[in-house]
């Protein structure tokens, strides 16, 4: 009786670990049981906005879930009400570049951007363009740098808020140029590209998104991308790195995440709809009309994204401290 008794634990034993993985794969099949809420780092109809909204539309059909999308803005926010959420897949986060500057940005954070989060997989890259008032001098993006180097803070330079992206490439564009012009900011670049088009702000970084329009009729000048290539939309515009100024290569990406400790069943659940939907023609499409490229599959995902994350945060460091700009 005794050795049967002992047979039988140790048969437990062996299937425990079985059952144990047997039950992970049967959570992932039931999620989601309800809708999702994707809450959105940005203003009502902005980009990280209308990214979010195109993304959870084909995702939520993947998922066989509505997403709800929740643009609530701010830079702190959107993260912190993700941050406190409960870990089970059901409050998920998407933000934009400006997330990777905020550790250095911000000096007091309520959150940490490496800890409290669980990386999903990128969404999609948009180019920054460099444009000027129409009257700007010079007939190349050297020529600009020059000027900015030698006007140093008579130079109006636009940006929309600290931590932005429009305000990261202005840092960059700064740095290249070994100039320290005046930043203004705005809420947000359209107000800024008003400004711009009267000749009262000199300079602007801006997405492709919203500059192609203003480049192609004139109505602002256009003197590179921040891409690795040229852009369909203003294939005449070189890339920073052909003009001269490899340093201000950029993009501004978007990612999605989850609460910290959320399983990782669920995780890969969300991550898998996320890489099907990039796959899909309708999300390319709407894509392309933005001027923003779909993240690559390989780069959809939590471990590259993970990598990807902290590699960022790293690299804006020491930009933000050189320019000695903080929100706090």
């Amino acid at each position: 009786m005794a050795s049967s008794l002992r047979l039988s634990r140790r048969k437990l034993l062996i299937a425990t670990p079985a059952l144990c993985l047997l039950a992970q794969p049967a959570r992932a099949n039931t999620f989601p049981t309800r809708p999702i809420t994707l809450v959105s780092a940005g203003a009502t109809g902005g980009p990280t906005d209308t990214i979010a909204r195109i993304i959870a539309d084909s995702m939520g059909t993947h998922l066989g879930q509505t997403i709800v999308v929740e643009a609530i803005g701010g830079s702190t926010v959107a993260p912190l009400r993700v941050a406190q959420a409960r870990p089970d897949g059901y409050t998920l986060l998407i933000n934009n570049i400006g997330f990777a500057a905020s550790p250095t940005m911000y000096r007091r954070l309520p959150y940490d951007v490496l800890r409290s989060f669980a990386p999903l997989g990128l969404v999609s890259d948009a180019a920054m363009t460099v444009i000027t008032r129409p009257d700007f001098p010079g007939t190349t993006f050297q020529d600009v740098l020059k000027t900015i180097s030698r006007e140093g803070d008579r130079i109006n330079f636009g940006a929309a808020g600290l931590g932005s992206s429009s305000n990261l490439c202005a840092l960059l564009v700064q740095q290249a140029a070994q100039g320290k012009a005046t930043v203004v900011n705005f809420r947000g670049t359209a107000p800024a590209m008003t400004e711009l088009m009267a000749g009262r702000l000199d300079v602007l970084c801006d997405q492709a998104t919203g500059a192609a329009p203003y480049v192609l009729d004139g109505r602002v000048r256009g003197w590179a991308v921040s891409s690795q290539e040229r852009l369909g939309a203003l294939p005449n515009l070189p890339t920073t790195k052909e003009a001269g100024a490899p340093t201000i290569a950029m993009t501004t990406w978007h990612g999605m995440y989850a609460p910290a400790n959320t399983p990782e069943d669920v995780q890969e659940r969300i991550s898998e709809a996320l890489r099907a939907a990039l796959r899909e023609p309708v999300v390319q499409q709407r894509f392309a009309e933005l001027v923003t490229s779909p993240a690559k599959q390989e780069n959809a995902t939590p471990s590259s994204h993970r990598r990807f994350l902290a590699a960022e945060v790293e690299r804006w460091r020491p930009v933000i401290t050189a320019a000695g700009t903080y929100v706090d």
